[in-house]
């Protein structure tokens, strides 16, 4: 039986930074980092917004060599540095990355927030091989997102992706949960931050929690995420009375 390749990224350590005291180092999940497996499959970065979860990633993946916002390898962009200031924090500065005996063959940082900018850096590069020859400023922002999933991922490969639901419905949203398990059986290991309690659903995943008691394992059914949404769901009537209701 073939030994798997993956996970190509097995763990991540975290040398003392200069000042823990500074941002991003003293956010709890930062300062618990150290240590950190991560799923041969999937692995969900899960929290509150401000826990820590995208800063981590977006750590990571300039740990690996991708640029502050998103792309493949080859794409350097950072435009808030281009203009005088700077976006990403120097986290990843502290990171040590052990990774496994194989390296991918295939990557890509998805970043939601930053990914009009990664939009227009292929259009200026004219190569449209791997999005379909169509440019994805030609698409809805939902459509562009699973051309990434379905077209521009090719398998073999380590795939990081902050926030890929932004841009889906619901719909789609399942149909990204059947791209990632294809991608998952071509070999492929992915780290995803989310809030989607669809993409979390994603059996045998690994689902870490960041919060203010540092980063933990939870199941699906705990994650507030779950628990919100079914409890929203199951009882929307009261729950629009108690939100919209008078503060008398």
């Amino acid at each position: 039986m073939p030994i798997s390749p993956k996970p190509y990224l097995r763990q991540v350590n975290m040398s003392s930074p200069a000042d823990a005291d500074a941002y991003p180092h003293n956010i709890p999940a930062v300062q618990a980092l150290n240590g950190v497996k991560f799923h041969a499959d999937v692995t969900f970065f899960v929290g509150e917004n401000g826990s820590g979860k995208s800063t981590v990633l977006e750590a990571i993946a300039m740990a690996l060599g991708y640029g502050a916002e998103g792309g493949t390898l080859n794409m350097q962009i950072d435009t808030t540095s281009e203009a005088g200031s700077e976006s990403a924090s120097t986290l990843h500065q502290s990171l040590r990355l052990i990774r496994g005996y194989q390296r991918p063959r295939d990557g890509f940082f998805l970043r939601a927030e930053t990914f009009f900018n990664v939009a227009t850096k292929v259009d200026d590069t004219g190569y449209l091989g791997g999005y379909s020859n169509k440019s994805l400023h030609a698409r809805s922002h939902g459509e562009a997102f699973m051309t990434l999933l379905t077209t521009k991922f090719q398998g073999d490969g380590l795939y990081l992706l902050d926030e890929p639901e932004a841009a889906l419905s619901p719909t789609r949203q399942m149909a990204a949960l059947a791209a990632i398990h294809r991608l998952a059986e071509e070999n492929s290991q992915l780290i995803i931050a989310t809030h989607s309690p669809i993409l979390l659903a994603y059996p045998n995943a690994k689902i870490l929690q960041f919060d203010d008691d540092g980063i933990h394992e939870v199941a699906y059914e705990d994650t507030e995420h779950f628990v919100v949404t079914r409890d929203f769901l199951n009882h929307y009537p009261r729950r629009l009375a108690q939100l919209l209701a008078d503060e008398d």
